[in-house]
């Protein structure tokens, strides 16, 4: 039977079903744009450096309660800072082929009520920081909220080449805040850590700035790859990469021989496809700096994974 033979009766019984699937899709639609705006790949990379830098703090393995609300307060705390971030950004994301399907920009999630859902999370981590963890947690994480949307968001970004290096300051604070969360302060290995991932992100974000140069440049945002020549790009890169690898090499006082055995391989991987990056550029090769971006998620996850071992299994430290 086909839709033009149906009776009234029947389509009325159609309309009636197709309502609540419609509905159903509907409110997932919502949850979903409010979810994209979090930006939840950026949360679960940022949690990832959370929970070894519990570890270590505890040198072994933490309360699980604790674990959790850390986790939950930190990813409300990113998830925050990401939608405000979204809020400030609508403008450039609706000119860049990578992110103008943002909710704002698709006209899913309103303005106001992005703007009000960023400032409730960022409140909602607070409170369960401080109640679950302690007040230098909660006031950690607030800390990176606000640096990430007022000084990388609203100043450095639009101004500077240098905006992802000291911007970037706000995306090494999960492993403050996860060790303030275990001891009630903040020690010299959570510095080394904070190092660690505040290095790590130039070459993390510029490589995929090389791949999406021309959205920067058409969204007149100054990213390295925007201001400097490939060779240059690629050159700070391997730099940064070393630097990177070197920092790691500071936490072998407080660690045994699974992480720097690990540290060792990973960060080795790490700087070979810097280099062939750098040489691929200087050769006038064509490069894919997308494999180096990825490779760098995966460093960073194998490389905190590995310290997180470390702790729970807790050996004899080295130093």
């Amino acid at each position: 039977m086909t839709t033009a033979t149906r009776s009234t009766g029947d389509d009325e019984r159609s309309a009636g079903n197709d309502d609540r699937p419609a509905g159903r899709a509907g409110a997932r639609g919502v949850l979903s744009a409010y979810l994209a705006l979090t930006k939840p790949r950026v949360i679960e990379l940022l949690l990832i450096t959370t929970i070894p830098a519990m570890f270590l703090a505890e040198r072994g393995i933490p309360s699980l309660l604790l674990v959790l609300v850390t986790l939950v307060g930190g990813a409300m705390a990113a998830g925050s800072a990401n939608t405000l971030n979204c809020v400030a950004d609508s403008d450039i994301d609706a000119v860049m082929d990578r992110t103008k399907s943002r909710p704002l920009v698709s006209y899913r999630v309103p303005r106001t009520h992005a703007l009000v859902f960023g400032v409730v999370l960022s409140v909602a981590s607070f409170a369960v920081l401080w109640a679950g963890a302690n007040l230098l947690a909660a006031a950690l994480a607030l800390s990176a909220t606000l640096f990430y949307v007022f000084i990388y968001t609203l100043v450095l970004k639009r101004r500077t080449s240098q905006n992802i290096v000291w911007g970037g300051a706000a995306g090494c604070m999960p492993v403050l805040v996860g060790w303030a969360a275990v001891s009630g302060t903040v020690e010299w290995p959570a510095v080394v850590m904070f190092a660690v991932v505040f290095l790590w992100t130039p070459p993390h974000f510029w490589s995929l700035a090389m791949k999406y140069r021309a959205d920067y440049e058409r969204a007149g945002v100054p990213m390295l790859p925007v201001v400097a020549t490939p060779r240059q790009v690629s050159a700070r890169i391997l730099v940064y990469t070393w630097a990177t690898v070197a920092s790691t090499l500071l936490l072998i006082p407080v660690t045994s021989w699974i992480y720097v055995g690990c540290a060792v391989v990973i960060g080795a991987a790490f700087l070979v496809m810097a280099q062939r990056l750098h040489q691929g550029v200087r050769r006038g090769r064509g490069v894919n700096p997308m494999r180096l971006f990825h490779l760098s998620n995966s460093y960073l996850s194998v490389l905190f994974l590995a310290l997180a071992v470390d702790a729970a299994i807790g050996l004899p430290v080295l130093g």
